[in-house]
């Protein structure tokens, strides 16, 4: 069983408490720089076993009759149909999610700011598109000019969460121009930021903090002592490259409105609450190494799709060194390349929740992701070993119409053709039938495998709440290169 680390309990409560504060603090209005995901926040659950997906989410709906959102997006992401690889959406396809279903939920979004704004064809039509649902659009121009420049956003209440569908998004200059607009209005209007990572008060190396770097280092951010804090208070807390950096700017800007910046350091303008709510910290440095090594795969598999540079390889490679972890220190990865070094093929292991790991193989009729699916929901039923789930008589018929008819030149079921074939099979088979039950214990469940996965195996294992990875090498290369 995986050991509860964070009590989200407590943090909804005393996050939710902590931005009440702020409002107070300036009075009229907060804008609140909203970074990272406000729900299906994985990553974030991942690291802080108990933190739940939708806490933030949760936390806001308990401010729900004081804020309102706007969501910025940058032209040129709109641009070049820029995708949220988590979820295979482009941007602009994602703001309309977002909008979708923070509505749903009962929060209240009253505009977009589409930034970087130069006229681009596709940011029209996308502008359109919002209007037409009845969601007011603003533009933000170049940096000439700036803040004269930009629209004056509109907003009604204490509480203005301003966030993105990702980063480089312009939520930041966002937040700035409506402080400086607001002021010309008279309006004391303020400005804070909620980060969930790096959390400021654990340790720099603290493995959670070089989690999250290892999560954005396509971004190249870097985790740092805040000098600012540490001369102000005395004190050791972290934050990251670009809050530092563009510290003294915003303290500038401060000035020229009020007279005095309010807050002494980049630190001190975080609102974020989650390192409070540390109740088991070995647990949540054991999960956060686990974060790393994924993170490091996936970092592999993108160079190797011409996805990555090689930059952002030596980056992981360097924060394993930090972690003081190697692959091998996921339970799964050396059991999974030596089974398929032994026999020559490809080949998967994956833990179950009391920690039994499960293998799988390649044969002529599964590859190693089938195999092992099936031998673990096998494992997880009661169900012998030797029992055949699905007959031959069943898949040679897939196999033929795969190779036959849809010009397929593997013959092996994918996991999604299993799965199907299993639910045929459960209809007249109790063992297939109680195989299937057990498919949603296997949510949290570790898997390695061999070399690099279909498309199709991916989303299987993603749907399913596996947390995969896998070498970097296609099918045969990875024996040879064990050989």
């Amino acid at each position: 069983m995986k050991r509860i680390g964070f009590d989200n309990d407590k943090y909804l409560s005393m996050q939710s408490a902590h931005i009440r504060e702020r409002i107070e603090q300036f009075g009229d209005k907060l804008y609140l720089e909203f970074g990272g995901k406000l729900f299906d926040d994985y990553h974030a659950s991942r690291v802080l076993p108990g933190f739940a997906p939708d806490s933030k989410l949760q936390m806001l709906l308990q401010l729900a009759d004081q804020a309102e959102m706007i969501i910025s997006i940058n032209a040129a992401d709109i641009e070049r149909n820029k995708i949220r690889h988590d979820l295979g959406i482009t941007y602009d396809q994602d703001v309309i999610r977002l909008i979708d279903v923070y509505k749903k939920k009962g929060l209240y979004v009253s505009s977009v700011v589409i930034t970087r704004y130069a006229g681009q064809p596709s940011a029209d039509i996308f502008q359109k598109k919002l209007e037409a649902i009845g969601i007011k659009v603003y533009h933000h121009y170049s940096i000439e000019g700036y803040p004269n420049n930009i629209d004056y956003v509109e907003t009604t209440r204490p509480l203005v969460i301003v966030t993105a569908p990702g980063p480089g998004s312009g939520k930041m200059a966002t937040c700035l121009s409506q402080l400086y607009h607001e002021n010309k209005r008279g309006i004391k209007a303020g400005y804070a930021k909620f980060e969930t990572f790096p959390i400021w008060n654990i340790p720099l190396k603290h493995p959670v903090n070089l989690a999250y770097e290892a999560a954005t280092a396509d971004l190249n951010d870097v985790n740092m002592i805040d000098p600012f804090h540490l001369e102000a208070y005395g004190e050791t807390t972290v934050n990251y490259n670009r809050d530092i950096e563009i510290y003294p700017v915003l303290a500038s800007m401060f000035e020229g409105i009020y007279g005095y910046c309010p807050y002494k350091s980049p630190t001190d303008m975080g609102v974020n609450m989650a390192g409070n709510c540390i109740i088991d910290d070995e647990a949540c440095r054991e999960a956060s190494k686990q974060e790393i090594i994924r993170r490091y795969y996936q970092s592999l598999n993108r160079f190797v799709k011409d996805e990555a540079t090689k930059d952002e390889v030596y980056k992981q490679e360097l924060i394993m060194k930090q972690a003081k972890i190697t692959v091998n220190d996921r339970a799964v990865v050396p059991v999974a390349n030596n089974l398929a070094q032994e026999n020559g093929s490809a080949a998967a292991a994956l833990e179950l929740p009391d920690g039994t790991i499960v293998t799988g193989s390649t044969s002529d009729l599964l590859g190693p992701a089938s195999a092992v699916l099936l031998n673990a929901i096998k494992v997880l039923g009661n169900i012998d070993k030797n029992t055949h789930l699905i007959s031959r008589t069943f898949i040679e018929p897939i196999q033929h119409l795969k190779t036959g008819y849809l010009g397929s030149k593997n013959p092996r079921l994918h996991t999604d053709e299993v799965l199907i074939a299993l639910s045929m099979c459960a209809v007249s088979d109790p063992n297939a039938k109680l195989a299937l039950e057990q498919l949603p214990k296997l949510s949290g469940c570790q898997l390695h495998v061999s070399s690099i996965l279909s498309a199709v195996d991916m989303t299987t294992f993603k749907k399913l709440g596996i947390e995969l990875t896998n070498e970097a090498v296609y099918e045969g290369a990875a024996t040879q290169e064990n050989a």
